[in-house]
């Protein structure tokens, strides 16, 4: 039997919870609903670390962030032939393709034959920052990202991604069904910030969307990281009208991502591939919206680490089914190297959910991890998310700041407003679930946070050896 042909459709800062599948009956996302209607969605899936760049590595190396050294935006595998996924599914019979981001640096890409112009010219230094853990001082005034909350016909994020769409339907109504299979990473910006949409996009939200819910005293019982985030991307105060914008314009800016999917989709069904092709939309991480008193990303709250996963292929599973225990993309990786039949290497992580996608009833590991040690912190943190608990290990900031924990109950705290964590009825949980995390990524966070000091500290010592 031919292998299946396999595309991916990655958006960048999608939270799930913004889309139609996922429950939301507000935003307008009819082409990611009828992927929905003829797929798989996975309702706890997670990204591996909730910035870009280690998301995006990890997906490309089958491995935690914590594995590969990819910290932070400005990180790149350890060496340009990297074992790596595309690697893997050319190793295979494969093709393997990209058009769009991937945040690459400018001379890699790491088993990729890029097409649709050029989306991947970084230049990577390796550093990175931590902030004093008792000093919450912001360096002023709000971010000038919130001055790119308003409507317009033209932004970075929609000129790119229009030139996405173009060289992915240019793509697919050319390629012969003949050639070899192929393995195509669509990589999108949207809905990423800046939050530019065409005016009727937003319109269509204006006034409807509801303001965050963050309850009396939330925001001054968060863990000092959190803190620090608002402090350190001068989120801090935002006005109640910005808020409201910025949340109208994501909505718009969705719906916007939306049509361009559809049109990938609208060129997939009307050519040849359309029965040999899986289709796989994701993305590399969410976006906080104001939720928690936070924007982007770089927390591991369900808005900003979990991800949509929806999978698609009719030939070999019914439409409408979900999934709901918690997996990860890096499972995402092996499955799609499982449906390529291709070989990686042993010490990857993740597991295919090919058992799982066949087999609703069948015994999946429900669990994911999730990892951030870049910027705009005192130290870094672990997630872990394990049936109806999500567990979050804060590494020591100091001597004199020792780790903070986070344990929350989604099923009767969807919100993730009750830290359990201190709770002795819950101190054999915390400890097990501390026991699997440290199973789970081999080695304590710790020392993890130790290594990521030292990379970069390394990195800025010797900067002309980047």
């Amino acid at each position: 039997m031919r292998q299946p042909n396999i595309l991916v459709i990655m958006a960048d800062e999608h939270d799930p919870a913004v889309a139609g599948p996922y429950g939301n009956a507000l935003v307008r996302t009819p082409n990611l609903d009828r992927l929905a209607g003829a797929g798989v969605t996975f309702e706890g899936a997670y990204c591996n670390s909730p910035l870009c760049v280690p998301s995006r590595l990890s997906f490309t190396a089958g491995k935690y962030i914590s594995r590969i050294g990819a910290w932070h935006n400005h990180a790149e595998l350890p060496r340009p032939d990297y074992p790596s996924l595309p690697r893997a599914m050319n190793a295979a019979g494969y093709a393997s393709f990209l058009c769009g981001k991937q945040h690459y640096a400018h001379d890699r890409r790491y088993g990729f034959t890029e097409i649709g112009g050029n989306y991947n010219n970084h230049t990577k230094h390796g550093r990175t920052a931590r902030r004093e853990p008792d000093d919450f001082a912001s360096p002023g005034g709000l971010s000038e990202r919130f001055d790119d909350f308003h409507p317009g016909d033209d932004s970075p994020v929609l000129r790119k991604d229009r030139g996405v769409t173009a060289g992915v339907v240019s793509f697919l109504r050319n390629r012969d069904p003949d050639e070899r299979p192929f393995f195509l990473f669509a990589g999108y910006l949207a809905p990423h910030f800046p939050l530019i949409v065409p005016e009727d996009y937003w319109r269509r939200y204006e006034g409807r969307v509801p303001p965050p819910v963050i309850p009396e005293g939330h925001l001054a019982a968060q863990p000092r990281n959190y803190r620090h985030l608002r402090a350190g991307f001068r989120t801090l105060d935002v006005p109640p009208a910005i808020v409201q914008r910025g949340r109208e314009l994501y909505y718009g800016l969705t719906e916007w991502l939306d049509h361009e999917v559809g049109q990938v989709l609208d060129a997939l069904a009307g050519s040849a591939l359309a029965d040999d092709t899986v289709v796989i939309y994701t993305a590399d991480h969410g976006e906080n919206l104001g939720e928690h008193g936070l924007w982007w990303k770089n927390s591991v709250y369900e808005h900003a680490a979990r991800v949509p996963l929806i999978v698609s292929w009719p030939a070999r599973w019914a439409g409408g089914q979900r999934r709901v225990g918690a997996c990860s993309l890096v499972d995402l990786v092996r499955t799609i190297a499982d449906l390529g039949g291709a070989a990686v290497p042993d010490d990857w992580d993740g597991g295919s959910l090919l058992p799982w996608l066949d087999n609703p009833a069948h015994d999946w590991k429900d669990l994911a991890v999730s990892e951030y040690y870049a910027h705009n912190i005192a130290s870094g943190y672990a997630m872990l998310r394990a049936g109806r608990y999500k567990y979050v290990y804060h590494t020591a900031a100091s001597d004199r700041h020792p780790p903070e924990r986070e344990l929350y109950d989604l099923h009767a705290d969807p919100g993730e407003f009750t830290n359990l964590a201190a709770r002795p009825e819950y101190a054999a949980l915390l400890g097990r679930l501390h026991a699997t995390l440290l199973a789970e990524l081999g080695e304590d966070p710790e020392a993890t946070e130790r290594r990521c000091r030292a990379d970069s500290s390394a990195a800025a010592d010797a900067p002309a050896a980047r």
